[in-house]
């Protein structure tokens, strides 16, 4: 895709929050994210599911069989390779995004929800951290946290979207998505402390794609109603807000400073993860 990477077109929140990080760094991070969009993107097309998955196992093959005549799966394994990045992380992204391909998605309960979020984005979640060279366990479970969060998030934007493309991950009413908006408060607030042990040249990137993703569920809660929601279209941070949140991002890079709260006090919500997928073998 000519000399764009996956992240300026289609992660415009993320790209944002990239120049604030130094240059070899965003560009460690846009091949992480290529990976991710690569694979997502063969869930997401407008293709027969058999076509979906046939593409889909050709790409876990190559991965697994390290052909590095596709530069995308060539970067990321030289990504797992300099950070120690577990191949389970990766193993579970997969998982995540392949349970996509189906004629019909519903998940049918908040474990189920979190499981998905975090196959799909906490796995991003930590990994970035890695990338960010992050090592302490406490910190790499709050950036677990914050991929979790950005993806309840993005859950609750896309209900319509979503149901159009029979894809049920919550239920098509205003509590639930209000609910889900909440919970990912959580998984934010969770993830803010940490931020003090990512290396300082690298922490206000992050504070500013927290803050700036954060404020699309405040901007959903403020329609009210579903019949609003319905009728908002795709909601989205707009350049004017970005470059608020961004000033914004100033005062919680200080308060993060001021802070002596340790981020080993902080209660993770991974007890229905950990049912399903044993978090300290991936951190």
């Amino acid at each position: 895709m000519s000399n764009k990477s996956y992240l300026s077109v289609y992660a415009k929140s993320f790209s944002w929050a990239g120049y604030f990080l130094p240059k070899e760094t965003f560009e460690k991070c846009s091949s992480l994210y290529d990976f991710c969009r690569i694979a997502d993107n063969i869930a997401d097309d407008n293709e027969e599911i058999e076509n979906k998955i046939k593409k889909f196992v050709q790409f876990e093959n190559d991965f697994n069989q390290k052909n590095f005549e596709n530069p995308i799966i060539k970067n990321m394994w030289g990504l797992i390779e300099e950070f120690n990045i577990s191949s389970k992380i990766v193993q579970d992204l997969l998982i995540g995004i392949k349970s996509d391909i189906k004629d019909k998605v519903r998940l049918n309960s908040k474990k189920d929800l979190l499981v998905y979020s975090f196959r799909v984005a906490g796995t991003v979640g930590l990994m970035m951290a890695k990338i960010l060279k992050v090592d302490k366990k406490s910190s790499l479970r709050s950036a677990i946290d914050l991929g979790i969060a950005m993806q309840l998030t993005n859950i609750s934007r896309d209900v319509i979207e979503d149901s159009k493309n029979n894809r049920f991950y919550i239920n098509e009413n205003f509590e639930e998505i209000s609910s889900t908006i909440n919970l990912a408060d959580t998984f934010y607030e969770n993830s803010f402390y940490s931020i003090k042990d990512i290396p300082i040249s690298f922490r206000f990137s992050i504070l500013v794609a927290r803050r700036v993703y954060r404020k699309i569920g405040y901007k959903i809660l403020d329609k009210k109603n579903f019949e609003n929601y319905q009728n908002s279209g795709k909601i989205y941070v707009s350049n004017a807000e970005k470059i608020l949140e961004t000033f914004l991002s100033i005062f919680d890079l200080i308060k993060l400073s001021l802070s002596y709260k340790r981020d080993n006090q902080i209660q993770h919500d991974h007890f229905l993860i950990n049912e399903e997928i044993n978090l300290d073998e991936r951190i």
